[in-house]
């Protein structure tokens, strides 16, 4: 439980262009290194051994990045995405390389961060929801609202339910094999697809988590890569 992490590693990276013309946008380098291992460290830590990561722009380079398909020596698998699925169908398309009764770590694969996983760990194994979400409680946009227990209600204004407080969704989540049940293969949707869909049918089934503590970037422009860029060379 807990061992293996799919990482999001398909997007076109759009707002990056054209940094991202010839290279996927986790593999932009920060500080020296791609951005996507950033995310792997951080899951090393608390305690993954596999990685599963979806490709689909220049897949090519993952494999040139990762000879031998691993990183520290943690192995890697990929699976490549002919026709781009998103988020969601991303992780129904993995469906087939995960046990039955594992609860996986997923991460977008453009976030540095080093918020508490083994926190995000610890709630999920107390009330093992479907989905247990990783929060902030500042920043834009905030459009995931929890409501007194900590359960998400709604997600980007979806529902009409504004519960007690609306947060941040970082793109670090862990997921119980059972909800991919709510995922239609083959089919390009992205996770909060899923997740409103129970949330509807089984209000408390997906959890949130107000990680404040360390530090989160989210690297969606190149504004924002830049910036990074530069704090990491200031390190």
């Amino acid at each position: 439980m807990f061992k293996t992490a799919f990482i999001l590693g398909a997007g076109l990276g759009m707002r990056l262009r054209p940094l991202t013309e010839d290279c996927p946008k986790p593999l932009l380098k920060i500080g020296g290194y791609p951005i996507i291992t950033y995310a792997m460290d951080h899951l090393i830590k608390a305690g993954v051994d596999r990685f599963i990561i979806n490709t689909h722009h220049r897949p090519e380079m993952y494999k040139k990045r990762f000879p031998g398909n691993q990183w520290r020596n943690t192995p890697i698998t990929f699976r490549h995405e002919p026709v781009l699925l998103d988020t969601g169908g991303g992780l129904k398309n993995i469906e087939d390389l995960i046990e039955d009764d594992e609860a996986i770590f997923c991460y977008n694969g453009d976030i540095v961060s080093d918020i508490s996983l083994e926190r995000l760990v610890a709630v999920h194994r107390l009330k093992r929801p479907d989905a247990t979400l990783a929060l902030r409680s500042t920043g834009l946009p905030l459009n995931v609202n929890i409501n007194e227990n900590g359960d998400v209600c709604d997600l980007r204004h979806t529902l009409g339910n504004p519960g007690i407080k609306g947060c941040l969704f970082t793109g670090i989540y862990i997921v119980e094999t059972s909800f991919l049940k709510n995922l239609e293969a083959g089919k390009c949707e992205p996770i909060i697809t899923g997740f409103l869909k129970i949330i509807k049918e089984r209000p408390g089934s997906v959890h949130g988590v107000i990680l404040d503590e360390g530090p989160w970037y989210d690297i969606g422009s190149i504004e924002s890569y830049k910036k990074l860029q530069s704090i990491m060379e200031k390190k």
